[in-house]
């Protein structure tokens, strides 16, 4: 059961990442504006790293359960 929820995690969060549709900021509502578009934010910048040392750590666990 928890090497089923660890795996639909990792894969879950890796489709997430891997999705590229970029986050679109909220319009400022201190009047009309007519032509301005919504500003693209990248989220990608901690995200990544953070999946990596996911990863990392599971692999790590894996291994030294497989050692004993």
């Amino acid at each position: 059961m928890k090497k089923n929820l660890l795996a639909l995690t990792a894969l879950s969060l890796t489709l997430s990442a891997l999705s590229g549709l970029p986050a679109l900021a909220q319009p400022s509502s201190t009047g009309p504006q007519p032509d301005a578009a919504p500003t693209a934010v990248p989220i990608d910048g901690g995200a990544t790293l953070l999946l990596a040392g996911g990863v990392a750590y599971g692999l790590r666990r894996l291994r030294q359960r497989k050692a004993r």
